[in-house]
């Protein structure tokens, strides 16, 4: 007998709020005082300087410095953080020196927290608005300071922007004062006051002092029409210092007396060593010591030495037995995890209407099914995990980049054994993030050693070996998908099963181990379940894989490989149905109005790539549409088949309702085309006996300089929220990719890499 699954969408909405899990429900139990209180402001004054608010200090020399309260690693967001202060505070972004937010609970990310909850970004109801309002709340009650989830723009916006804005108001309420004038006949530019009716001005150094010391309300914004930074390509803040080699990065950090280090961790992920024969490490000239490490992320051996190469050196020479794996140790038996849990009964199912199961017992069409899936996936950032750490006089000083200021602060005390107040965290720019740089392992690893140097500097380098076979790896993945398509139609039917290890109860459970957790993990579908799709009867079910392999934040996280799943599945769907890829997405929308944005981008990139016209031999084109991280994204990309296959062209649609840097996020958009075209083009993680098999970029290849297509990025602004950019370019790439072959061969591709199945060029 069918199971009546009726329920509408704020019904889907209020079963999962109840499920949140008890980090949450915590967070309320704190009461309204937690989320209302003043957060206190981590910044001092030095001599002839004044600060205004946690993000803004001026000096009377004029020196104008902006607190950027999130991590550089190559999105550009240090330049936009500080023209939203610009742009309020009536100066150039020239004109503003630059400064990393210390660790504080003042620099809380609050938008990072709204995405995490579960209604679809469509979705604006009182229910879901009161999801997302809590959740934001969470992040001032645990003072979450996190860069991830495409969200330090859409979380700074208004907070930066009134930094400035109060700022600036205090500066004229200063020189009113003085002038003896009222505040109202006075106006700004070019970082002065400036009273027309007497030529009169005074630079903003010049009232920095007593403008400190006054109370103002926060004024009116400006509207998006009266911006004169804002919504304008600026000059990127770091670039001088990027391409003049100036050491900005942890791995540039040199210091007086400075040891080295490395480390030998377990190969098996949470296995110790069974034996040890240190001598011949030990004996490596340069080599000082070898020393146990033991912390919440892993086990092994840390190297120390008088430099990186001797280090590197007694690392290879140790002689270690370690013991075995307590996860799926190969590829096959990770496979039959994989089945396991998606034939078991689902961990959740955050979309559910209609009454799928009926559906299906009397299918009015055809009934299509598909598999997909994907392998385990490395970070591989450019620059290898490292930090710096010296432990002396009870204060534990770091250099290092992250993601995570003050979880590193927090759990290296720990470690440690003092007070997070007593531990330094210098924020360094990161040479690749992609959410690797959100853990605190190498942090950790870095302290144990610094623990071991009588109150000497180390600096504590990975190897590339170390850094890809330690990594916190988004997960493989397997969804089984299934439809009722009627001839010239949309569905009318669709249930979508996902497998994969949960990523939530992974982080959470290294970084803090004894938080308890509860509730549905997002990531499992997030870009299935919460697409713009209007059809009756929907449900899209997780299925949590026990495999205890470390998972973490990759560049779009679920959006990954839900993005490759769905996308793919709806051509499928769509050659079922009779109608184009474009046709039949835009027939699964429906006539829902705010879903306009997605049909626009559609429509738009099909006009960009000439979709509609005939191709010429050995060519394909592919469509997909992505909403992720609060952004509406189309894309399309032309493939050339005649001699291997090659990416010729690609072309992008992307509504994030408001766009401030319109260079800046074209240029996130193909940086994160070019990451979701190397997940297809060959990257995965293989197991053997509990082991990585990957080494290095020989063997987990990054998409070339040569294989790399034309891009043309166009920026539409309808939507009427803003939303993320550092992520959104990564989920269609795939399917959209994939779409193309099938356009120009007919061979379909439901797995990645799509390098076990076709052949690229190597141009």
């Amino acid at each position: 007998m069918a199971r009546n699954r009726r329920s509408t969408a704020g019904k889907i909405v209020r079963r999962t709020f109840l499920g949140l899990g008890a980090a949450a429900i915590g967070g309320v139990a704190l009461g309204v005082w937690a989320v209302r209180r003043e957060v206190d402001n981590p910044l001092s004054a030095d001599a002839g300087e004044a600060v205004f608010n946690p993000y803004l200090k001026i000096a009377e020399d004029g020196t104008i410095t902006v607190i950027t309260p999130r991590a550089e690693m190559g999105q550009g967001v240090h330049t936009t953080l500080a023209a939203m202060v610009a742009e309020e505070l009536d100066v150039a972004t020239t004109d503003l020196t630059l400064e990393t937010g210390p660790p504080s609970a003042a620099y809380y990310n609050s938008a990072m927290m709204a995405e995490s909850a579960f209604p679809p970004h469509f979705e604006r109801g009182l229910a879901a608005g009161a999801q997302r309002t809590m959740m934001e709340s969470m992040g001032k009650v645990l003072g979450l300071q996190v860069t991830g989830g495409s969200s330090s723009i859409i979380d700074g916006y208004d907070k930066m922007r009134e930094a400035g804005a109060t700022a600036r108001a205090a500066l004229v309420s200063a020189a009113a004062a003085r002038w003896g004038v009222g505040a109202d006949t006075l106006q700004t530019a070019q970082g002065r006051v400036v009273h027309p009716a007497s030529d009169r001005s005074f630079s903003y150094g010049e009232l920095a002092l007593d403008a400190a010391t006054v109370e103002v309300d926060t004024p009116r914004l400006r509207a998006r029409s009266d911006w004169k930074v804002l919504g304008k390509s600026q000059p990127r803040a770091e670039i001088e210092r990027k391409v003049t080699g100036a050491p900005i990065f942890g791995i540039d950090v040199d210091l007086p007396s400075m040891l080295y280090g490395t480390v030998a961790i377990s190969p098996r992920f949470g296995a110790k060593a069974i034996s040890v024969n240190m001598d011949a490490a030990r004996a490596v000239r340069g080599v000082q010591d070898v020393v146990e490490i033991d912390t919440q992320t892993g086990s092994g051996f840390g190297i120390i030495a008088d430099n990186t190469w001797a280090a590197f050196e007694g690392a290879r020479a140790l002689e270690v037995e370690w013991g075995p794996a307590t996860y799926p140790a190969d590829d096959a038996a990770i496979d039959a995890a994989l089945i396991r849990a998606i034939e078991a009964e689902p961990s959740h199912a955050l979309m559910d209407k209609g009454d799928v199961d009926t559906a299906f017992t009397d299918p009015q069409g055809t009934v299509v099914e598909a598999e997909y899936a994907v392998p385990y996936l490395a970070h591989a950032t450019m620059e290898p995990m490292n930090a710096t750490a010296q432990f002396a006089d009870n204060t534990l000083t770091i250099w290092t980049g992250t993601q995570a200021p003050g979880i590193v602060q927090s759990r290296c005390a720990l470690l440690a054994g003092i007070d997070k107040e007593n531990v330094v965290v210098n924020q360094l720019f990161l040479g690749g993030g992609f959410g690797r740089r959100g853990e605190v392992d190498y942090s950790l690893y870095a302290t144990a050693l610094a623990m071991h140097v009588q109150g000497r500097p180390i600096k504590v380098t990975w190897t590339r070996e170390e850094d890809m076979r330690h990594d916190t790896y988004r997960p493989a993945a397997l969804g089984r998908f299934r439809a009722v398509v009627p001839a010239n139609g949309a569905a009318t039917a669709v249930e979508m099963k996902i497998a994969a290890p949960s990523i939530i109860a992974s982080v959470v459970g290294r970084t803090y181990p004894d938080l308890p957790m509860g509730g549905p993990d997002k990531t499992i579908t997030d870009g299935a379940y919460n697409q713009p799709v209007m059809i009756d009867n929907h449900r899209v079910s997780g299925h949590v894989a026990d495999i205890a392999i470390p998972t973490g934040f990759w560049r779009s996280v679920g959006n990954s490989y839900n993005g490759f799943f769905h996308e793919g599945f709806m051509d499928e769907m769509a050659e079922a149905s009779g109608l184009d890829p474009l046709a039949f997405r835009l027939a699964m929308m429906g006539d829902d109005a705010r879903l306009a944005p997605a049909r626009l981008c559609l429509e738009k990139v099909a006009q960009m790539s000439g979709f509609a016209q005939p191709r010429a031999a050995g060519k394909g084109i592919g469509i997909a549409h992505v909403l992720s991280f609060g952004s509406w994204v189309a894309m399309a990309v032309q493939v050339d088949t005649t001699d291997d296959i090659r990416i010729e062209n690609v072309w992008i649609a992307a509504d994030p309702g408001t766009v401030l840097d319109p260079r800046n996020f074209r240029d996130q958009m193909i940086s994160g085309a070019i990451f979701g075209f190397g997940q297809a083009l060959g990257q995965e993680i293989t197991f053997a006996d509990g082991r990585v098999e990957q080494e290095n970029f020989w063997d987990y290849p990054m998409l070339s300089m040569g294989q790399t297509p034309k891009f043309e990025v166009e920026i539409l602004q309808n939507a009427d929220h803003i939303g993320g950019a550092g992520e959104i370019g990564t989920p269609p790439a795939a399917p959209a990719l994939a779409g193309a072959i099938h356009d120009a061969t007919g061979q379909r591709l439901r797995r990645m890499p799509f390098t076990r199945d076709v052949a690229f060029r190597q141009v």
